[in-house]
């Protein structure tokens, strides 16, 4: 039963760092998304 215990716990400790940095990478893409579109770089940009 020890095991199973640890086994528990160590498996919610990876679940929850994969959540947190799942929710990180998402945030992080619609702020790229979002800036991007606010402030286009010199590839977007036209020369008229």
């Amino acid at each position: 039963m020890l095991a199973a215990n640890i086994w528990h716990w160590w498996i919610g400790v990876i679940l929850t760092l994969a959540s947190v940095l799942g929710v990180v990478a998402v945030v992080g893409g619609y702020l790229k998304q979002v800036t991007s579109q606010r402030y286009p770089g010199k590839r977007a940009r036209r020369d008229d």
